[in-house]
C-alpha cells in the first residue's frame, strides 16, 4: 500500500470512529435529554459537533477514495455510513479489508507478469 493511501486510510478510520462515537451519543444520550426530559444542551452541543465532523468525515472518504480509485457509488455508500449509528464502525472495518485487499492484489501482481 502506497504511504499516501495507508495515510488516507489512517485519517478516515479516525473520523470514523469519532464520527460515530458523536453520532451514538447524540441518538442515545442527547435524544432522549431532549424529547423526555426536555433538556436539548446536549443535542445542541454534540449535535453540532457531529454535523462538522461529519463533513471532515466526507472529506477524508473523498481522499481515500480518490487515492484508491474507487467508483463514486462505493465513495457515497461509505460517506452514508456516517449517517447511521453504529454503521460507521462496521464500515470503517469494511473499508479497512478492500484497501488491504487492494494491496495485496497490487503486490501479487508483479509476479504474474515476471513469472
Amino acid at each position: 500500500m502506497g504511504t499516501q493511501v495507508r495515510a488516507a486510510l489512517t485519517r478516515y478510520r479516525v473520523m470514523a470512529y469519532i464520527v460515530g462515537v458523536a453520532l451514538i451519543v447524540l441518538t442515545l444520550i442527547g435524544m432522549p435529554m431532549k424529547y423526555i426530559w426536555d433538556d436539548s444542551r446536549v443535542v445542541a452541543t454534540v449535535g453540532t459537533a457531529h454535523g462538522w465532523l461529519y463533513m471532515v468525515l466526507l472529506v477524508t472518504i473523498f481522499d481515500l477514495g480518490r487515492r484508491a480509485r474507487w467508483s463514486l457509488g462505493r465513495m457515497v455508500k461509505v460517506m452514508l455510513a456516517g449517517t447511521v449509528p453504529f454503521l460507521s464502525f462496521y464500515m470503517e472495518r469494511v473499508v479497512t479489508r478492500w484497501i488491504r485487499e487492494q494491496e495485496r492484489r497490487r503486490e501479487r501482481e508483479p509476479e504474474r507478469v515476471a513469472g
